[in-house]
This record gives C-alpha cells, sequence and structure tokens, in this order.
C-alpha cells in the first residue's frame, strides 16, 4: 500500500519525492499550493510508510506504475500536473517519456542524471565509491561520503534532531531509517539512467526544467542544462538550492503555481 497525503481542489498536482522517498519535505509546498490544486504527495514504494517485503527487479517501472495509479485514484485519470525534484525528477522524466498522455505539465527541478554530463565517469565513480563505503561502513558514513563528493547543498546539513519539533523530528528519524534502502537500491542505479530523448523531444511542450538559482555550480543542476540544449528548451531558476522547495516554500509555490497555471 503507497502512503498519500492528499490537500485541496482543483486540478491534480502529483509531488514526487526525491531520493528520502517520503512526502514529508513536501509538507509545506503542499499546503501552499491547495487552494489552488488536488496536491497528491506520498511515500515511494521502499520507504517510510510504504512498506515493501520483496524489492521489484525492476523499480523505476513500479515507481512510474505507482505515480500513475496515484494519478487515477485522485484525478479519474486525467493527465495531471507533476513535479519531481531530484530522483523523483528522473522518475517524472521517465513517466512522461512512456506515458506522455499522462501528464499535464511536468516541471522537473534537477534530476542528476549523470550519464548526460561530459564528466560522468567522475560523478558515476563516486556514488560506487558511496555504495561501497555503505557496505563497508554503514550508512552514516556512506551519507557523509556522499555529501562531500556531491556538495553539501545537495542535501542540505542535517538538524541537530534536539533542536526540531515533533513532527519535524519524525520526518527527520524517517529520512534516517530511509538512508540503508536508498544506497543500496538506488544512488547508483538512477543516475545510470539514460534518458530517452526522442521521447521527450516529442512531449517537450509539457516540459519544464527546472533549477535552483542557488545551485548553478552543483552537479544536479548541470543535466538540465544538457537536456535544455538537446531538447530547445531552458532551465527555469527557482529560489534556493537542491531542496528550495523545502527551505524557501513561500517563495517556491507561488512560482510553481504561476508556471502549472500558464500551463493550463
Amino acid at each position: 500500500m503507497i502512503y498519500r497525503e492528499v490537500r485541496g481542489t482543483g486540478d491534480v498536482l502529483l509531488l514526487i519525492p526525491g531520493g528520502n522517498g517520503d512526502a514529508g519535505p513536501y509538507g509545506p509546498l503542499a499546503r501552499l499550493l491547495s487552494d489552488r490544486f488536488t496536491v497528491v504527495s506520498y511515500d515511494r514504494r521502499g520507504f517510510s510508510r510504504s512498506p515493501i517485503d520483496d524489492v521489484p527487479t525492476d523499480r523505476m517501472t513500479a515507481d512510474i506504475d505507482d505515480a500513475i495509479a496515484l494519478i487515477d485514484a485522485t484525478g479519474g485519470g486525467a493527465p495531471a500536473h507533476i513535479f519531481g525534484s531530484s530522483s523523483g525528477a528522473i522518475v517524472a522524466l521517465e513517466l512522461l517519456s512512456r506515458h506522455p498522455e499522462r501528464v499535464a505539465t511536468l516541471v522537473a527541478h534537477e534530476p542528476p542524471l549523470m550519464t548526460l554530463l561530459p564528466d560522468r565517469d567522475h560523478w558515476l565513480a563516486i556514488t560506487d565509491r558511496v555504495y561501497a563505503t555503505f557496505h563497508r561502513d554503514g550508512p552514516a558514513a556512506a551519507m557523509v561520503e556522499f555529501g562531500a563528493g556531491l556538495g553539501a547543498g545537495v542535501e542540505g546539513a542535517a538538524p541537530d534532531p534536539a533542536t526540531l519539533p515533533p513532527e519535524a523530528l519524525e520526518m527527520f528519524e524517517r529520512m534516517v531509517r530511509n538512508q540503508g534502502f536508498w544506497l543500496e537500491y538506488e544512488v547508483r542505479q538512477y543516475p545510470r539512467l539514460v534518458p530517452d530523448m526522442t521521447a521527450l523531444a516529442a512531449s517537450r511542450s509539457k516540459l519544464v526544467l527546472a533549477g535552483g538559482d542557488e545551485s548553478h555550480d552543483s552537479m544536479p543542476y548541470k543535466p538540465n542544462l544538457v537536456l535544455a540544449e538537446q531538447l530547445g528548451l531552458s532551465v527555469v531558476d527557482f529560489p534556493g538550492n537542491h531542496i528550495g522547495y523545502v527551505t524557501r516554500p513561500s517563495e517556491f509555490a507561488p512560482q510553481l503555481g504561476a508556471i502549472l497555471d500558464t500551463a493550463r
């Protein structure tokens, strides 16, 4: 069973979570947009409150199938607006490639598609080292290496749990528990995906490539620059860094809402 949170009324806006796999970080953004959209956030399969007994052989297809099921359940099968960030943006781009009829508008925020980059081998080697550290020294050490290799702005500094209110502390504890699943099944696999450029070009009118205005020098911002060049699009800057929707939601939400209003 996929855990979901549904807020508001209107056209469906599906928020696909990134590497934390959890609906929690989207909470402020969802609340700010619920006056104009039916906002659906959820825990991806295998993360937090969407536990699984067996990991699918093809996790990407499972992620896409789950997203479509949520669109159907909340929107009656009508095309949905989609926002995905980080790994969630990779899932969303694949959904657009394979099932363009299910998408009204896709805002893909900083998908870390390392295969698009000229120095791809460097970045992919970092994910391999992170995975090796995970198996040798555990998730905490692997996350330190991940942050050092990709830059602190990618995930942000970990908060002091003692300073967090109960709701935020519960979310933080879920994030920590999710690290092992993400390190085992996603940190190497999803950045290695090679997007279907022909399929994306056919749906380019539905696609908005997005990045953080504080992220220009970070790796996750750069794949969208390649996509923009190949698809004849531009990258739209949103407030903040890789997690600007968390750190600056009051600025992020109006810009996202305006883009989706224009598209519809």
